[in-house]
């Protein structure tokens, strides 16, 4: 029986297999199985650029709409290698004196000692190199050419303007061989590098999708629209940047100059000062060459890049720190106590902060200081080392609201973030827990751990003009037809009440007035109130000055700009940075320099160009 039922099972299954067989070779079934293999319609993918012929790199503009830079035609003249040349006789065609030509073809050799015949370009302007084609059949070894390229319609602004990367690949190779580059953060290459993108604007794409009879079925791909280059409006005044470089000169450096009210930078320069076009022009080799040896470090972005002591300056901050902390009050005094630090102003006694801010008085903030960091609260008054860790965090967090320890966010690259220390940093640093107010007291007169960049000291000032808030410093004032990146329009707070920030104001006022630090940079003359404070940086070295600074804005009850100045190795910041301060802030506010002040003018530029 067993076997029986297995034998139907398996009748059955053949007779299934059977039916299925029958059922595909169906009529029916031969068509559709002749419909599938039908050859599908072959379709093309395309790519097609939009723009690529019409794309052109975006200007930069001042404030007031001038161009700075913009891509244009470059007139270039290459002198022959082998034949002899006539100098004199080329520099009368190009309209040039003997001594020019000279140092126009030694400034194009990378080396003194160049080889005979080593290639040379000279740039030359559309007018002479016209008179070079007229004149072509006296001169045929002389071959005139052609480039685009990015034209400077002024010598000033090099640390704001920077330059195209492409354009610049002969001084990366040329820093590259000296083994600079990597100091410098060469690629910092200013407006020009921070908003490439923009400025380069990009070609379109379309991705039609091509039938065998040539007709467009759609696009394969998402298409791109062809954005031209954007110009970028600046928010420097070109004629206030090339003053103010006049007086920064050939000294090591920085000046920044603000508007409190936006946060625009009105000028902004890095010292030694050099010509913008020099990183990018083929006639510059030697002059490159020599930046990057230079002591001085030229290259160097310094308002943005370098992060120093700030010295008496920084007192401000830690005052407005401690009336906000309740250490002092506009009328606390303190004794000029010499045995706690030495102070280097003969003044009267600091019966209140207006009078140890007038006089930059050192004993005065030391004892602000330890007010601050010897308070003992209610919970920890059995811990004094705690309560000292608790107070120097306390401090911390209220003076980074003033956008220090942290990159602003400035529209230029490789922005330092400066530095405080913290509780932690002294624990390491003193290899113990129990470090005292005496060992950091420097932090009091702005010195030691401290480090602030040249944007934040700007920056910092602008804070206190405003009385406890600021926009983000910032370089491009209007993209295209946009206005500025969004961050520089969102306006920002300290910790600090604005009533201890009018607070500083006397004194600051005073500094400037008959007897304060500042006496003799006074603009009263004029009838300018400059609210400022000076400051002499230590730098631990016998045989360096001191570093200069000073930090203020004008007109005192309505601030209209701002401006921070340090000058290393330059000696007292009352000597010598306040000086090229208010000279930049009469320059801005009255549009020139009162007879009053010609001949200390021209003293401060003479010391520029000799460097000191």
């Amino acid at each position: 029986m067993r076997m029986v039922f297995y034998k139907s099972k398996m009748g059955l299954l053949l007779l299934l297999l059977l039916i299925g067989q029958s059922a595909c070779s169906s009529p029916s079934a031969e068509v559709a199985a002749q419909e599938v293999q039908e050859p599908t319609e072959t379709f093309t993918q395309r790519r097609v650029v939009v723009g690529a012929d019409s794309l052109v790199r975006g200007r930069l503009l001042d404030r007031n709409d001038s161009v700075l830079v913009a891509t244009g035609t470059l007139h270039l003249l290459k002198l022959p290698r082998k034949a002899p040349l006539d100098t004199l006789a080329l520099a009368k065609l190009l309209g040039w004196g003997p001594t020019t030509i000279r140092q126009r073809i030694a400034n194009a050799l990378p080396y003194d000692d160049a080889p005979a015949g080593y290639p040379v370009n000279l740039r030359l302007t559309a007018a002479e190199a016209a008179r070079v084609r007229k004149a072509r059949k006296e001169w045929p070894t002389l071959v005139l050419s052609t480039q685009v390229g990015r034209r400077y319609t002024a010598n000033a602004g090099a640390a704001v303007l920077g330059y195209p990367a492409a354009e610049a690949q002969a001084f990366f190779r040329q820093a590259q061989r000296t083994k600079r580059g990597r100091f410098y953060k060469l690629r910092n290459g200013g407006v020009e590098g921070y908003y490439n993108g923009l400025l380069m604007g990009r070609v379109g794409y379309l991705h039609p999708l091509i039938d065998s009879v040539g007709n467009n079925r759609g696009s394969w791909a998402t298409d791109t629209t062809f954005r031209q280059g954007q110009d970028l409006h600046l928010t420097i005044d070109t004629k206030l940047q090339a003053y103010a470089e006049q007086l920064m000169g050939n000294r090591k450096g920085y000046l920044v100059a603000l508007d409190p009210k936006t946060g625009e930078i009105l000028a902004y320069v890095s010292g030694p000062v050099y010509d913008p076009a020099t990183l990018t022009a083929p006639d510059q080799a030697k002059v490159r060459s020599e930046m990057l040896y230079d002591e001085n470090r030229p290259l160097l972005n310094r308002p943005a890049m370098l992060a120093n002591p700030p010295g008496s300056v920084f007192k401000l901050v830690n005052a407005a720190v401690a009336l906000q902390l309740g250490a002092i009050t506009p009328t606390t005094g303190f004794k000029c106590d010499q045995t706690l630090i030495k102070c280097v102003h003969n003044h009267p006694v600091p019966s209140s902060l207006t009078v140890g801010l007038k006089y930059s008085c050192n004993p005065y903030f030391y004892q602000t200081m330890r007010n601050l960091m010897q308070r003992v609260p209610d919970s920890l008054v059995a811990d004094t080392v705690a309560a000292r860790h608790a107070n120097l965090a306390e401090w911390r967090r209220y003076v980074r609201s003033f956008g220090l320890d942290s990159v602003l966010g400035v529209d230029i690259p490789r922005e330092a973030s400066g530095f405080l220390p913290t509780p932690a940093y002294y624990d390491k640093a003193r290899k113990t827990r129990n470090w005292t107010y005496r060992s950091i007291y420097s932090l009091s007169i702005g010195q030691g751990e401290i480090n602030m960049t040249g944007l934040q000291m700007a920056n910092m000032t602008a804070i206190i003009a405003n009385r406890g808030w600021y926009y983000p410093p910032h370089l491009v004032r209007s993209i295209g037809d946009d206005g500025p990146l969004p961050r520089f329009t969102e306006k920002r707070y300290t910790l600090i009440d604005s009533a201890n920030f009018e607070a500083l104001l006397p004194g600051m006022i005073g500094v400037m007035q008959r007897g304060g630090t500042a006496d003799a940079s006074s603009l009263a003359d004029v009838g300018i109130t400059v609210a400022g404070k000076t400051g002499t940086v230590e730098n631990g070295g016998d045989d360096d000055d001191d570093h200069a600074a000073f930090v203020g804005f004008a007109p005192a009850d309505n601030p209209k700009i701002v401006v921070a100045v340090y000058l290393e190795n330059a000696g007292f910041g009352a000597t010598a940075a306040a000086p090229c301060a208010v000279l930049v802030m009469e320059k801005h506010l009255r549009g020139s320099i009162a007879p009053k002040r010609k001949r200390w003018e021209a003293r401060v530029k003479h010391r520029a160009r000799n460097g000191y």
